[in-house]
């Protein structure tokens, strides 16, 4: 194909596949755990990071990649402190992050092209070191989902019996909120801050509608993630698109269609199931005659 003749578009490929492992996986749980909006939070957070790299002259990802982490293990100590109103610390964290990307973008006047790619993401913008920090944080995602699975799924569903069961909760929720964030922070040079929580929810959010099992939700959210990445991004080169909103437009157009036919499916189902329930009954009623003795005459 053509458009693997670029050296930026096999990076952008391979940065794909590597956030849409990742990513969907993340989204399972950050659904099942109610913590949707942490990764809207935590991609706000980043934007001060790369602002603040860009305004004291340092690597504007290290930076954002920094205050990423910082600012989950904030929004999970803050989450403790507001047990009744989980969605405070989200609110807190979201807008001190936002607040500070404005002021420090105002101090630097000539970033508006460097931040555009950083809003909306960019092909281009995926440089070698960027595609090692994607890599080695799906090795390490892929192997604390796998290593503890077991507990991260106790902790998911009921933190109150996890911890009975003597699994260290706040560790594996503070260890969890670090995750989340280097993998906000890893994933935005491909589809931007603005969109990179459509990344992490919308496969998640089909495959939870779709799936059956845990198992099933992980698989479906994943496959369903690569398919919009690697369509996206090719959708994106041909059209001249920004691929943060090609991606999520597709993946919203997946979802879109996955509700739909469930519907669908759901309502033949329901439709066949009257239709076999009337031929029973009618069945049922003939017999029953037939058994019936006749009268004599």
């Amino acid at each position: 194909m053509a458009v693997f003749e670029y050296e930026f578009m096999q990076r952008a490929f391979w940065a794909g596949g590597l956030i849409g492992v990742i990513a969907p996986i993340l989204g399972v749980y950050l659904m099942l755990r109610r913590q949707v909006l942490m990764a809207d939070t935590l991609s706000h957070v980043s934007l001060a990071g790369v602002a603040l790299g860009s305004v004291l002259n340092l690597d504007p990802v290290i930076c954002g990649f920094a205050i990423a982490i910082i600012g989950a293990l904030l929004v999970e100590q803050l989450r403790r402190n507001y047990l009744t109103y989980s969605e405070v610390p989200v609110a807190i964290i979201m807008t001190s992050g936002l607040a500070l990307a404005v002021v420090l973008m105002s101090l630097k006047t000539n970033l508006s092209k460097t931040f555009s790619s950083y809003l909306f993401g960019s092909i281009v913008a995926v440089s070698d070191m960027q595609l090692w920090i994607m890599a080695a944080v799906c090795v390490i995602g892929l192997i604390f989902f796998i290593v503890l699975r077991r507990p991260l799924y106790n902790l998911t569903f009921d933190e109150e019996t996890a911890s009975i069961g003597g699994i260290q909760v706040k560790g594996l929720s503070f260890a969890f909120a670090v995750l989340t964030g280097m993998t906000v922070a890893s994933a935005m040079p491909i589809v931007g801050v603005l969109l990179v929580s459509a990344l992490i929810v919308l496969p998640a959010a089909l495959a939870l509608r779709l799936s059956r099992s845990f198992a099933a939700a992980i698989l479906i959210a994943v496959v369903t993630g690569l398919i919009g990445i690697f369509s996206g991004l090719t959708t994106s080169y041909h059209l001249n698109t920004p691929p943060g909103g090609t991606i999520a437009l597709i993946l919203l157009v997946f979802l879109l269609i996955g509700i739909s036919a469930q519907k669908l499916i759901g309502r033949y189902n329901r439709k066949r199931h009257r239709k076999e329930r009337k031929q029973q009954r009618a069945t049922l009623f003939i017999h029953s005659r037939e058994n019936t003795p006749h009268e004599i005459q």
